[in-house]
């Protein structure tokens, strides 16, 4: 089947590539983003394999139907960046990844959290230029600190029961309770309390219109003073503004994040030997109790070998006209 796989970089080529030996698709790699002006070059391709940052909008998609598009798989397990209803319209498939390695982002959020407590990276830059002074490192133990968890799906328990390791209180807040995050020691709270209690909240919910700036001026306010806010979910989560007034204040005592609102036209690409534009990130990186990360909690070996097999395996099972187990509601 004739696939055209947007946002292609050298490791999505080879391991999408080893997952499809078997299937014998004949896939088409593009390093470009999938936006109305690139869609052109899926002319003739059934399906399209997009990632996180690709536009896939309504405009897009009736371009892609056009050209002879019946399915989009993305690379991925949210699908904010794909207009669904406009795809149902156009009786165009979509399909995403529902389950690969949880423990990639769990793990990587904790490694935030760490590194932004205990100044792991200022400590890290201020050793490769000889200085050994500690001023300005000090962190606190986690041990007998109250983590907020905002999202208790797969990813949002194994965090939990990580930090129940260290020996945290963990609190959750989700319309949908987990057996599991409970067993994993936490306990659900509303979201006004958790904020309140929490030494830092971590953030493992899907972007909806329902949790687009869940944690905006108001929540922010509602923080308990001094806290640290962890973000590996999806950039809209967060009111970036919002949290940047709040670490000047000293309301908000450090931000980590692998996600950002407007990355699409900043991660997954070198931008080092140009001017980059974006104020807003900018002004976060020049904070000291900041860390920002390029979206790589989910790049294991682990977790790209799943996402690519699953990604395979539904265009496959698409051209066989077979159930799409990975399939995204029509809207």
């Amino acid at each position: 089947m004739k696939t055209a796989v947007f946002s292609a970089r050298r490791y999505d080529k080879t391991l999408l590539a080893r997952a499809n030996q078997d299937a014998g698709h004949e896939l088409r790699f593009f390093e470009d983003r999938l936006t109305l002006a690139s869609a052109s070059l899926a002319e003739g391709c059934e399906a399209v394999c997009v990632f996180v940052n690709d536009s896939v909008d309504a405009q897009v998609l009736a371009a892609l139907a056009r050209q002879g598009t019946r399915l989009v798989a993305t690379r991925s397990t949210g699908y904010n960046q794909i207009d669904v209803a406009a795809a149902t319209q156009l009786g165009i498939e979509v399909v995403r990844v529902t389950d690969y390695s949880p423990h990639s982002v769990a793990e990587f959020a904790v490694g935030l959290l760490l590194g932004v407590n205990r100044k792991i990276a200022r400590a890290s830059a201020r050793t490769r230029d000889g200085n050994f002074d500690l001023e300005g490192l000090m962190g606190f133990d986690l041990h007998g600190k109250t983590i907020g968890v905002i999202g208790t799906g797969k990813i949002g328990v194994i965090f939990a029961r990580i930090m129940a390791g260290f020996g945290c209180t963990i609190l959750g807040h989700d319309p949908y309770p987990s057996r599991g995050f409970e067993e994993a020691g936490g306990s659900y709270v509303a979201v006004d309390e958790l904020l309140a209690r929490s030494d830092a909240v971590s953030l493992h919910c899907p972007l909806t219109e329902a949790t687009r700036y869940i944690i905006n001026a108001h929540n922010l306010a509602r923080l308990k003073r001094g806290s640290i806010l962890v973000n590996t979910s999806r950039g809209g989560l967060v009111d970036t503004e919002a949290a940047i007034a709040a670490l000047k204040s000293g309301q908000l005592g450090g931000l980590a994040i692998d996600v950002y609102e407007q990355e699409a036209n900043l991660f997954f690409q070198d931008l080092s030997s140009t001017i980059i534009c974006d104020d807003v990130i900018q002004r976060l990186v020049s904070f000291p109790n900041v860390i920002v990360t390029g979206h790589q909690a989910f790049f294991t070996v682990e977790a790209i070998g799943q996402i690519m097999q699953t990604t395979i395996d539904s265009i496959s099972a698409f051209e066989r006209g077979e159930a799409l187990v990975n399939r995204v509601p029509p809207a």
